[in-house]
């Protein structure tokens, strides 16, 4: 996949609130335009921390980040950004709502497609924000993100709040943004196998440091699971997770080697290898840079 740029990119990124609690620390990471990106982790992880400073809705206590290649408050007219708790005018109608992202944004408003975000939800432009249900007022939000026509998307947990049909639905329209425009898109969820055959670039976060990121098929390429006698030792290499029942060793390691021919290997899935580092804190990050070497 050809890298056109970095849509983000952070460098020893920390955010502390009052005088203790760091959200962020120490984070480098790069994602390169035109991906569409999977935020992860736990609750309390810094995910949406990390989303509100690429917004330019909060500033670094430490290190760098920069947006589209520029400072976060410059970027901002290029950027669209859903917040979880989906911030709406509950007095508007939707129309209304929509004519005002139209008035915020007059040089990239795009009518058609704010409109078809709503109209396949089968929504009535008449009709008051206050009235409408959590999932309701996603589609608005997200009709408002996608009719600015960003190059960058940032979204916190867009789908929590809705139906399978309507999550498989949006995430449709989401693709097809990202395929038309180039628009890249970045999106923290929980919901991690539902964001493997979307995504393609990961960003785990655990603690508020970047435990993984990369591009998806690297990331799961660099790992593999194993299973062997139980008293196999697994130096040299790098091990994440492992268990040993009865007889039996299981484990998801980083070969440094290539491996012995008996033990049995399976390839890992997306939601296996985040499962693996989350209940693994001490795990070895891995970076970009860490997989090139891993493939060398």
């Amino acid at each position: 996949m050809t890298d056109t740029g970095a849509a983000l990119e952070a460098s020893a990124l920390g955010m502390r609130f009052g005088r203790g609690r760091w959200a962020l620390r120490a984070c480098g990471f790069r994602l390169p335009a035109g991906r569409v990106c999977a935020v992860v982790g736990p609750n309390g992880a810094g995910k949406s921390t990390l989303l509100a400073l690429a917004a330019g809705l909060l500033a670094p206590t430490e290190g760098t980040l920069t947006v589209l290649g520029t400072h976060p408050a410059r970027a901002r007219a290029r950027v669209g950004y859903v917040a979880q708790d989906k911030p709406l005018y509950p007095q508007l109608t939707i129309a209304e709502t929509l004519r005002m992202g139209a008035d915020l944004n007059p040089d990239r408003w795009d009518a058609t497609t704010a409109e078809r975000v709503v109209a396949a939800g089968g929504l009535a432009p008449k009709a008051r924000i206050r009235a409408l249900s959590g999932g309701q007022r996603t589609r608005v939000a997200l009709a408002l993100a996608l009719g600015k026509r960003p190059e960058l998307l940032l979204m916190d947990e867009p789908m929590a709040d809705l139906d399978p049909l309507a999550r498989h639905e949006l995430m449709g329209t989401l693709m097809a943004q990202a395929a038309e425009y180039g628009t890249t898109i970045v999106m923290s969820s929980h919901v991690v196998a539902e964001l493997e055959n979307s995504c393609d670039h990961l960003l785990l976060v655990g603690s508020g440091r970047i435990r993984l990121a990369g591009e998806i098929d690297d990331l799961l390429a660099a790992h593999t699971r194993v299973s062997t006698a139980a008293d196999t030792a697994l130096a040299p290499h790098t091990v994440v997770e492992s268990r040993v029942t009865g007889r039996q060793l299981s484990a998801l390691i980083r070969p440094a080697s290539p491996l012995p021919t008996d033990w049995r290997t399976t390839a890992p899935s997306l939601e296996e290898l985040v499962l693996a580092y989350l209940r693994n804190p001490r795990a070895a990050t891995l970076t970009p840079a860490e997989t090139e070497e891993t493939h060398a």
